[in-house]
């Protein structure tokens, strides 16, 4: 039988009047935590998310421990491209590595398609226990977007500037198109088994596009992010886009057929309005606050909540993820400041 649960969270998304200020932290799960940090000495990320018990239990844990109104899957934005035939290696102190980068029609041409079912069925097998016995809150369930997933399939692994990825899409522009639908259609129907499976909401995490300019987003990614989000729209849950450094994307984001837009740090709420952001917003304190004084992070958060408190529809959250040096009891003691300072 199903929990009943906290639906605050998908209330403020839908933009809907909340008794408070509902907040979740990206990389919740994870790094930070001893717990998780114990598991890791015996497990790799694939490991842990191929094990359905486990991989809930890291999921919910800072749920229980930090009293979040929302959980996020734990896994990988590289999870799914394998079923695709992408051989990715996810190392300690690197992130992804790529050992068959895209570089050509041809390899392009040679991607698979996903099977969920077959393919990932431990992830649907995790969210069904999340949702159907584990959680009081909803689960969101997530994917990387199409430009920041080829961004680490051409250049073989992590980038600082994108230069092998930019140089391919210009180049060779039809490959490029080739590849993003390929990748849109991984997306919707990988996101899709996940709300079959029970997640209540779904984040797109496009990290890394803020690297290119508005006029290039445009012409090269906001055409199969329309795509995404208008074949998305059909599960009717919430639909959330996030990526770093894409202040100059916003509006290009507000056009999308989506219902929240996730800020980092460098834009403040009353910024974003001030610009025409019309959408629900998550965000956005900045993580590297959390390493300070609780009188600074109060002082900081205080700030962000008076600027939302001000309308309907916010989500708190950090700007980006939980660095592996933040204290446990200092998002324990964050949660409760939005909670009680928030109160409608």
């Amino acid at each position: 039988m199903s929990k009943k649960i906290n639906d605050t969270i998908l209330k403020a998304y839908r933009g809907e009047k909340t008794d408070y200020i509902p907040t979740w932290f990206m990389r919740q799960a994870g790094r930070s935590q001893k717990e998780y940090r114990e598991l890791k000495e015996k497990y790799s990320l694939f490991e842990i998310t191929h094990q359905p018990e486990l991989c809930a239990y890291v999921t919910r844990l800072p749920v229980e421990h930090y009293g979040t109104d929302a959980a996020i899957l734990y896994k990988d934005i590289m999870s799914p491209l394998p079923a695709l035939g992408v051989e990715v290696e996810i190392k300690s102190g690197i992130g992804p590595v790529i050992h068959n980068p895209v570089k050509s029609f041809q390899d392009v041409e040679n991607l698979g398609a996903i099977n969920p079912k077959t393919d990932v069925p431990y992830v649907l097998d995790t969210i069904r226990l999340l949702s159907e016995e584990q959680l009081e809150v909803p689960l969101i369930g997530f994917s990387g977007a199409p430009f920041t997933l080829a961004s680490y399939m051409i250049e073989g692994g992590p980038s600082k500037n994108y230069a092998k990825t930019k140089a391919f899409m210009y180049r060779q522009p039809e490959v490029w198109f080739a590849l993003m639908d390929k990748l849109a259609d991984m997306t919707i129907t990988y996101v899709k088994a996940q709300v079959e499976a029970g997640a209540k909401a779904i984040q797109i995490f496009d990290s890394w596009v803020g690297a290119l300019n508005a006029a290039d987003y445009r012409v090269y990614i906001k055409p199969v992010m329309n795509r995404i989000f208008t074949a998305l729209q059909e599960e009717n849950v919430p639909l959330i886009i996030f990526g770093v450094g894409a202040r100059h994307l916003l509006m290009e984001w507000n056009d999308l057929p989506v219902d929240v837009i996730g800020l980092d740090w460098r834009t403040s709420i009353t910024e974003a309005r001030e610009m025409g952001v019309t959408k629900v917003m998550q965000g956005n304190l900045d993580p590297a606050v959390l390493l300070s004084d609780w009188q600074t992070i109060e002082s900081k958060t205080k700030g962000i909540l008076d600027e939302a408190i001000m309308q309907e529809g916010h989500v708190f959250n950090l700007g980006h993820g939980v660095t592996p040096d933040i204290n446990p009891e200092t998002l324990r003691k964050l949660t409760e400041l939005i909670h009680s300072y928030s109160q409608r």
